[in-house]
């Protein structure tokens, strides 16, 4: 009987892991030496600005995180009720979804409130927005 080795060669890719030199991903398997002359093992803890939330299974912040949109208005008020659950729960998700979509309407407003080309575009929306629950929305459940 032959060995193992002979009998499966035919196959492509059989064996691979027999020989760390013949495994294509073994120069990336290694651990890559330590930087030297860095003194930590994590980064300093960023300071806070602005509220930042984080997740209920963590016991606080990441050291380094992102303060280029602090919450607020009512979609921060929807995102804080929503990091009060925790992230298995699709409410989590859901709420912070639909917090996306309200932080939209808040900055369509926003701009509106800026600039008269501005509400022209949102008035726009709006109108189609309507228009499609109105017209479309109605003539999909018909056809059904």
């Amino acid at each position: 009987m032959e060995s193992a080795r002979e009998e499966f060669s035919n196959i492509e890719g059989w064996g691979t892991d027999l020989d760390k030199r013949n495994r294509p991903a073994y120069p990336k398997e290694r651990m890559p030496p330590r930087l030297p002359g860095v003194h930590w093992d994590q980064p300093v803890q960023q300071r806070r600005a602005v509220e930042v939330f984080h997740s209920t299974e963590r016991p606080g912040i990441t050291p380094v995180f992102g303060t280029s949109v602090p919450p607020a208005g009512v979609s921060g008020m929807i995102r804080r009720r929503a990091y009060k659950l925790s992230e298995n729960d699709i409410r989590h998700w859901l709420m912070l979804l639909f917090a996306d979509r309200v932080d939209v309407v808040e900055g369509l407003l926003a701009d509106a409130r800026k600039s008269p080309q501005a509400r022209v575009a949102a008035g726009a929306i709006v109108v189609g927005a309507l228009a499609y629950l109105l017209v479309m929305r109605p003539r999909a459940r018909r056809s059904r």
